[in-house]
């Protein structure tokens, strides 16, 4: 999602995404020299579903989850796999060993993308489909 390729490029791109962080967001950020030797803008937080527009609502939340500035505040891994979003793989899955594909499992194959999202959603706003350097 952020393919920066320098450490201010990347950050650059988390902001413009998910808002500069503030104390708010981010307790003690303001007061870290290295945020405030870049002088970021203050970027305005975007909707996630601008960004992955495919994503369904249990998707979505889970992604809101795992993208959050504190990491006390950020689902753990552990967590994120008894998600909902993953209970469509079934229980077999939390149980795979780890150099195990998903795909041995006998009810998981992949499936051609239907390139439409569920109803729960708006559509995503038209434009540019490449992304743009922020430079």
């Amino acid at each position: 999602m952020f393919p920066g390729s320098t450490v201010k490029e990347e950050l650059h791109l988390i902001f413009r995404l998910m808002g500069t962080p503030t104390e708010e967001t981010w307790s003690g950020i303001t007061a870290n020299v290295e945020f405030q030797s870049y002088r970021f803008p203050l970027y305005r937080a975007q909707p996630l579903l601008n960004h992955v527009p495919r994503l369904d609502t249990e998707g979505m939340d889970l992604l809101s989850d795992l993208l959050l500035y504190e990491a006390r505040l950020r689902i753990s891994a552990e967590a994120s796999l008894r998600h909902p979003f993953f209970s469509s793989l079934g229980d077999r899955i939390q149980t795979l060993q780890d150099n195990s594909s998903v795909f041995s499992l006998s009810d998981i194959r992949l499936e051609k993308d239907p390139g439409y999202r569920g109803t729960g959603f708006q559509q995503a706003a038209r434009g540019k489909n490449r992304r743009q350097s922020i430079f």
